[in-house]
């Protein structure tokens, strides 16, 4: 990271910037690896979806999208083999989205991948402060 310090002046480093510089970090991270084309909002949709399936309408609210996105994601995701839509056993007119046995997978390798990065970020600060900078995070992120 000292090649930030030679980017931006110390009080242009705002929370939002420091972030994104994160956020980059696992972007380039996530891309050196091999993911079939899928890109992290592919992975966001497929590990939003439950065991028991959910509706395409449940799981854009739950991702933050539009139906109508959501949707085409799912399509996508269809196509590639990570999720497969099904009529929902009790209302013949809801679909079911589900993940398949590759979508599984793929979360659990794409889990391991960002677990492996904590550790580096663990590693890099200290295990007790990267402990206590994710507590604050999830203070932040969850407690609205």
């Amino acid at each position: 990271m000292s090649s930030v310090k030679a980017v931006y002046p110390r009080e242009e480093l705002q929370v939002p910037l420091l972030m994104g510089l994160l956020f980059r970090e696992v972007s380039t991270t996530m891309a050196a690896e091999e993911w079939g084309g899928l890109r992290q909002s592919h992975f966001r949709v497929i590990s939003s979806v439950p065991p028991e399936g959910i509706s395409v309408t449940e799981l854009a609210e739950r991702v933050g999208m539009t139906k109508q996105g959501c949707g085409q994601f799912v399509t996508t995701l269809v196509g590639s083999g990570h999720l497969k839509v099904e009529q929902d056993r009790t209302d013949r007119r809801v679909r079911r989205v589900r993940r398949t046995p590759k979508g599984n997978r793929t979360i659990v390798s794409v889990t391991d991948r960002i677990l492996a990065i904590e550790d580096d970020w663990a590693s890099r600060v200290g295990e007790r402060r990267y402990r206590t900078f994710r507590r604050v995070l999830e203070e932040l992120a969850l407690d609205q």
